[in-house]
C-alpha cells in the first residue's frame, strides 16, 4: 500500500465518522477524536505493551458508565488512531478504510463503557 498523507488519513476518518450509525456518535460529548502516526511512549508504557504489539487505536478518558454526578469542568476525552499500525495490516485502500472504520468504532465502545470481552462478543455477532 502506498504512503497515505495526513490530510488524507484525517478525511478517511471523517468519512468515517460520518457513515457511523447516528446511534453511535449522537452523544460523542466532551470527546476528541485525532491520529497519530504510532502511539507515543507515555502510551505504549500505559498499556505495558511489548515491542511486537500493534496498536491500532486507543480510547483515553473517563467512559460513560463511570461518570459520576461530579463529572464536569474535565478535559476531553480522547480517541487516537494510528495512521501506520493502520497501514501495517491493510494491503490496500479499501482494507485500510475499513480498519479504520472498524477501530474508530472499536474505541467509541470503550467509550461508551464496553470492555474488549463485549466488544468481541458483539462482533461476533456480526458475522
Amino acid at each position: 500500500m502506498h504512503d497515505i498523507s495526513d490530510d488524507q488519513f484525517a478525511k478517511l476518518i471523517s468519512r468515517a465518522i460520518d457513515e457511523m450509525p447516528p446511534k453511535y456518535v449522537e452523544h460523542l460529548d466532551n470527546i476528541v477524536i485525532t491520529y497519530a502516526d504510532e502511539p507515543d511512549q507515555h502510551q505504549t508504557a500505559k498499556l505495558r505493551m511489548r515491542g511486537d504489539s500493534l496498536l491500532l487505536g486507543l480510547y483515553e478518558g473517563i467512559p460513560l458508565t463511570q461518570r459520576g454526578a461530579g463529572y464536569n469542568l474535565v478535559l476531553p476525552d480522547k480517541i487516537t488512531l494510528f495512521k501506520f499500525p493502520l497501514m501495517a495490516i491493510s494491503h490496500d485502500e479499501e482494507r485500510f478504510y475499513r480498519e479504520i472504520k472498524h477501530t474508530l468504532w472499536h474505541e467509541i465502545a470503550h467509550f461508551y463503557g464496553l470492555d474488549h470481552d463485549k466488544i468481541h462478543e458483539i462482533e461476533r455477532n456480526w458475522r
